[in-house]
Order: structure tokens, then C-alpha cells, then sequence
């Protein structure tokens, strides 16, 4: 279902992008016979990644544009219509839930909705950045591909203690690892200790970087050349949680989005999945917190027993429905009278 006005009921639920966690909450929702939507900016975070591996079911891996056009494939097979566009104002709807707006001025009404927002990568400004990820020259995610840059000489870029911290990790994969800091400074006295015991070489801070194509290149204030296989950039990012924060959502010190045991938020009625979240950021997790939440939903709205079809989605009496497959299969496979035998 898409935009709703103010003569028809508001949509069970309103999911907000449509990345990973928005379209497996689609999915799951639609199957329980809910009348949805979502919307989605086009920004998932997930279009970055050129192939993951630590994805469940993917033993060849799967890049991340695929995964999405899966994930969208699955729900709309279900009913479910993916609308275009930018939200921007969540508001209270009285007592019928939450009023959303589109940038274009498109309004949804519904009684629940799911962020899926996301957050979005702080990158390093260099030339051809896209390139340098696409070649797995530039790493964005360390959990999900750190294996895949095992024994590569790998550079961390990040403000002189995180560089520090994520290098630690990194040497789980490689022997040779280097913190590179984002700025001139002094890391703290442990950290330092640290990088020392476990053999990290901490270098000068960057003036530039650049990738060749096969390495991608640092340029110290002292003028000196680094070239690394692999460089991870932790430079941080801004969680998507701003329509949330207007209703005065609860937010950690990252600004994401703190929520309960079956991913409410602490504004009563709304939900939030995937990276924008409290929560290590993986799609893995995304997924969970989707089914998670589309069940607390599902059981927490009003009953929608089959029979009653004005609760039921417009679409109902065209969704795949495993019985009716069933019987259609059984008639195609008796013989008719005038089959030969």
C-alpha cells in the first residue's frame, strides 16, 4: 500500500529505508498479512560492499548490490511496493499513530513504524574513492572482510587511539599492521605500550592518500611514501536517527538509537533495526533485529484473522498462497479423461 489521506485507515506500519533490515521486516510483516510500506532514500550502506563473505548462506560470497535486489525481490514478491523518496518529518498522529512526510510532500499515516535509517560512513577524502573500494584497496568493515586482507600489509586511518585500537584487532590477520593518524598528536600512554607490545608501527600523521590501482598510498607531513595493501579508515559516522531524536527518542553518545528487548525505542510505537541501532553493525544483525521487531509488531497490533477482509492488505487474495499452489498442483498432475493412459 502507498501514501495514505486522511478518509482511509493509517497503514499497520511504516517502515522507514530499505536496506537490509527494512526489506526483511517488509518481508516478514507482509507474510503475516499486514498492510504496509516503505520508503527508501537509496542510500543503504550495504551498496558499498563489493562482495561479502561472512553473510550467512553466501559460501561464494555475495556482493551487496545482489544481496539488496534479493532482499527487494523477496518482499515484492509478497505485495510489498517500494516507494522512492526521502523522509522528512515523523510526527505523532493523535491517538492513530504516526504521521510521516516526504520531502515531495507524500504523507503515510500509520499506527507503527520501523527506522531502518542506517548510518553513514565518515569517508576519506581522496581521488577515486569508489574505485579503491570496489578493488578492496579501501575496507570499510573489519569484522566483515578482516579475513579476506589476512597477511596483507594493512594500515588503520583514524584520529591516533582509534587508529591504535582497530590496528590491535586487525592483528589477528596480518603481522604487518600500521596506525596511521588522521592528525599530529600523542597517543595515550597505554595505547602506545600496546601498539609496542603487539608490533604495530605507528607512523606520522597523513597529508594525503591516494590509491595506484593495486595499493593505496600515503603521503606523510614529512614527505615520506607508505604504500599499503589494504587501509581500513575509522573515521566515524552519523547515525540516521533524526527523525527519531525529533520525537525524543533516547540516543547513546554515537547517536543511535537505544532501544529494548524487541527493538522499541524508548517513544512508544517506534521502532528501529539494523545500524542505526545501539549495536554491532552487521547485516547478520540487521536481519535478526527485523524479524525481532516485525514479530513484537505482528503480535502487538490488533488481531487480523483471515476472514476479515477489511483488515487484510488490498493485495491479500494475490499473495502466494501455499494451499491454493498446492491444490493447483494436485489438479495439474491427475490425468484428465481423455489422457491416454
Amino acid at each position: 500500500m502507498s501514501a495514505t489521506d486522511d478518509a482511509e485507515a493509517p497503514l499497520d506500519v511504516l517502515i522507514v529505508g530499505a536496506g537490509p533490515g527494512g526489506l526483511t521486516a517488509a518481508t516478514y510483516l507482509a507474510r503475516f498479512h499486514r498492510r504496509i510500506a516503505i520508503v527508501d532514500g537509496g542510500n543503504s550502506r550495504a551498496r558499498w560492499i563489493p562482495t561479502s563473505h561472512n553473510f550467512p548462506g553466501s559460501p561464494s560470497g555475495v556482493a551487496g548490490t545482489k544481496l539488496l535486489e534479493k532482499l527487494r525481490a523477496q518482499a515484492e514478491r509478497y505485495g510489498v511496493e517500494i516507494v522512492a523518496g526521502r523522509i522528512a518529518k515523523l510526527e505523532r498522529d493523535g491517538d492513530q499513530g504516526f504521521c510521516a512526510v516526504a520531502d515531495d510532500g507524500t504523507a503515510w499515516r500509520a499506527r507503527l513504524v520501523i527506522l531502518a535509517t542506517g548510518v553513514v560512513d565518515r569517508m576519506p577524502s581522496m581521488p577515486g574513492l569508489e574505485d579503491a573500494i570496489a578493488r578492496n584497496v579501501i575496507r570499510i568493515c573489519a569484522i566483515c572482510d578482516g579475513y579476506e586482507a589476512s597477511d596483507e600489509h594493512i594500515a588503520v586511518y583514524a584520529p591516533i587511539d582509534e587508529a591504535i585500537r582497530h590496528a590491535l584487532f586487525m592483528r589477528t590477520f596480518s603481522r604487518s599492521v600500521a596506525a596511521v593518524p588522521l592528525e599530529a598528536g600523542e597517543p595515550s600512554a597505554e595505547n602506545a605500550a600496546a601498539a609496542r607490545d603487539a608490533g604495530i608501527a605507528v607512523l606520522g600523521p597523513a597529508a594525503s592518500l591516494t590509491h595506484d590501482g593495486e595499493c593505496c598510498v600515503f603521503t606523510l607531513h614529512d614527505g615520506s611514501l607508505h604504500r599499503f595493501n589494504t587501509v581500513y579508515p575509522v573515521l566515524g559516522g552519523d547515525a540516521q536517527s533524526q527523525l527519531a531524536t525529533g520525537l525524543g527518542a533516547a540516543v547513546n553518545d554515537n547517536d543511535e538509537l537505544i532501544t529494548d528487548g524487541y527493538l522499541q525505542t524508548s517513544v512508544d510505537g517506534l521502532y528501529a533495526i539494523g545500524d542505526v541501532v545501539d549495536s554491532l553493525n552487521q547485516i547478520s544483525v540487521a536481519v535478526g533485529h527485523a524479524a525481532i521487531a516485525a514479530t513484537a509488531i505482528h503480535n502487538r497490533l490488533p488481531r487480523n484473522f483471515r476472514e476479515d477482509e477489511d483488515c487484510q492488505p488490498d493485495h491479500a487474495a494475490k499473495l502466494p498462497s501455499p494451499a491454493a499452489e498446492a491444490q493447483a498442483g494436485n489438479r495439474d498432475s491427475k490425468p484428465s479423461a481423455d489422457a491416454p493412459e
